[in-house]
């Protein structure tokens, strides 16, 4: 089925230029922003529109929850920012709050097989309220998770070894925050592990790969102290998430799914390779994980379990 309607709620930094960024792709015939800052919303589809010649045509525009009514995909982006120094599980009481209405505006008017992308942090606790709130399958809910991690590290990977970042194979699972664990029993780079790699060109030792993942797992606080807020990269990959459901990739991407019993972990929302397709997320293989990476996984899941607790899920 395609999906030709997207609804961005929330015309923040991450919600206006995730906008534009689904507009640059030609994916959608129409995309529609939402904001409790009506002119801001107003403002951003007005000055997106006015460089429709050079895009594939689309109509952007601006309006209220109704617009939800025949919506495909509605990204949510609505949320309070990320401070200096504040943890993405330190937003959660804030942001949290803010779901309860959204998630009930938005479900007065949506579809029952509207797909809901999460966006705003923490991103794998409101994922999981979201599904909650909305009483939609577990399929049709799910966060934008640790995409930008994987490819923060994809990236490292590359300017590490030189090797074009496509070609960089790895995951960073778990939680989208300081739980994460980076699956390097997985990454390869041309088929080779990385003690193999390391092995033949000095690069992807175990101090390089610990270095990588620090890197990747502080990089949003890095950016945040430097410039105030991450809206770039995480824009390009709610573009290509959206893609994948639009267009029925069936691609495996690290979104942050509802899981239902994978890795021994059932009613947490958080990332693990899934299969992105029309229907939102698919299959969720269990990959087979090193034994400490798994127990890094489960762990990121309990501690992901008891903030859903302690606001009431």
């Amino acid at each position: 089925m395609f999906r030709g309607k997207i609804v961005v709620v929330g015309a923040g930094f991450v919600g206006s230029t995730s906008a534009f960024a689904v507009m640059t792709g030609g994916v959608f015939n129409e995309i529609v922003l939402i904001d409790i800052n009506r002119d801001k919303a107003e403002g951003d589809a007005m000055d997106m529109a006015h460089g429709e010649a050079f895009v594939k045509p689309c109509n952007i525009y601006s309006g209220g929850y109704e617009e939800c009514r025949d919506a495909d995909i509605i990204v949510i982006t609505a949320g309070a920012n990320q401070k200096p120094g504040e943890t993405r599980l330190e937003l959660i009481n804030k942001n949290v709050a803010i779901f309860r209405s959204v998630i009930g505006e938005i479900m007065k008017y949506a579809p029952s097989d509207v797909i809901l992308l999460v966006v705003s942090n923490p991103v794998d606790v409101l994922t999981y309220t979201a599904y909650k709130l909305s009483g939609l399958p577990r399929k049709q809910v799910l966060g934008s998770g640790t995409v930008l991690d994987t490819a923060r590290l994809k990236y490292m990977l590359s300017e590490l070894t030189g090797i074009d970042t496509r070609s960089c194979h790895t995951y960073i699972i778990g939680e989208h925050g300081d739980s994460e664990v980076a699956a390097w029993s997985v990454t390869n780079i041309a088929g080779m592990t990385m003690d193999e790699f390391a092995a033949q060109t000095g690069k992807c030792t175990r101090e390089d790969r610990d270095r990588m993942y620090n890197a990747v797992k502080n990089a949003a606080y890095e950016i945040i102290d430097k410039k105030g807020a991450t809206f770039y990269a995480i824009a390009l990959a709610v573009k290509r998430i959206t893609s994948c459901i639009a267009g029925e990739e069936n691609s495996m991407l690290t979104v942050s799914g509802v899981l239902d019993g994978q890795y021994g972990m059932s009613d947490i929302a958080l990332s693990v390779p899934a299969k992105v397709c029309g229907e939102g997320v698919g299959w969720i293989p269990e990959v087979r994980f090193s034994e400490e990476e798994l127990a890094g996984l489960r762990g990121s899941g309990k501690m992901l379990r008891e903030c859903a607790k302690s606001i009431g899920f």
